[in-house]
């Protein structure tokens, strides 16, 4: 159990406490924030208080948060679209809306439940028990290519190659807006300070973050793009396709306030992976095709004045 204490300026004055804390504690949902303070873990200037408070200047906000409850993530009969696979890793083609790995309050139905159902004890641990195996990740409306790693060996190895910016990564995505060139966005990434839930070119408590893009095609008001990555930061593409005016179609986040609901997400697909196999040292590649959801919205494009 830990206390944490807040004293706060006007900057944050009017908002509500839930809030407040929410963005504090980014790696703690909402929910259990909320859950939290009915129970009696929030005070501000020593009188408790419930969700709806709205904290004033000067206020002085304590809050406990329990020591965390160990979970336990259960293996689950759930289908995988398994491009290669061997003693060391295997890579796996991930559907659009699958969570990659359980967190608070999802703990089933995600890539890791089917993992531990299919491989059983042969994923590595490096990650802990909510991420075995579990080397790199996809958002959850982001469809495609993953590798996991079966071993410790192995998950160092491929964490080592991305580190050096030596394992590929290919997408293909559809943004707004209409590209002529081939283009680099060369830009740190780290948390909005407004909304700690999403990610934003800043300079201020960032990571670089670099992603080279070439046009596929150009359509009425869209452009088929691939896009390389450098780095891997969490959004990345999304991000930074956004910063340059040319946001995922799709993206409820990033995107447009009218977004186009039949795409489920994002229009980003992971493509190609390549990298040096852990025991054998052979480079190897792989290439999946662009899923159902994507290929019709080019064909439905298409249609449309061809730029």
């Amino acid at each position: 159990m830990e206390n944490y204490n807040f004293t706060i300026n006007e900057d944050n004055e009017g908002i509500r406490v839930d809030k407040f804390l929410s963005e504090e504690f980014t790696d703690i949902s909402r929910s259990s924030i909320v859950n939290m303070i009915e129970n009696g873990n929030l005070t501000v200037n020593g009188t408790q208080q419930n969700k709806k408070y709205k904290i004033k200047n000067n206020d002085i906000i304590s809050f406990t948060v329990p020591d965390p409850v160990e979970y336990t993530v259960e293996a689950e009969d759930i289908p995988l679209n398994i491009i290669y696979e061997d003693d060391d890793l295997l890579v796996v083609n991930k559907e659009k809306g699958m969570v990659v790995h359980p967190a608070p309050g999802n703990y089933s139905g995600t890539l890791v439940n089917a993992l531990m159902y299919h491989c059983k004890d042969s994923l590595s641990g490096i990650n802990g028990v909510l991420r075995p195996g579990i080397v790199h990740r996809i958002d959850k409306n982001t469809s495609g290519l993953l590798i996991v790693a079966k071993n410790d060996f192995a998950h160092s190895s491929l964490a080592q190659q991305i580190k050096e910016h030596s394992f590929k990564r290919e997408y293909h995505a559809v943004v707004y807006g209409n590209i002529k060139e081939k283009g680099s966005v060369n830009a740190p990434i780290g948390r909005n300070k407004k909304d700690r839930k999403k990610m934003c070119v800043t300079y201020e408590n960032s990571k670089n973050a670099v992603t080279h893009y070439e046009v596929i095609d150009n359509y009425y008001e869209f452009t088929h793009i691939k896009c390389i990555l450098e780095t891997g930061r969490t959004h990345q593409i999304r991000v930074h396709m956004a910063s340059i005016g040319h946001p995922v179609a799709g993206d409820d986040v990033y995107g447009p306030k009218k977004v186009i609901t039949k795409l489920n997400g994002q229009c980003l697909h992971a493509k190609v992976i390549g990298f040096i196999h852990p025991r054998s040292g052979e480079y190897m590649e792989f290439n999946s095709e662009l899923p159902r959801y994507f290929t019709e919205f080019l064909a439905e494009l298409k249609n449309r004045v061809k730029m």
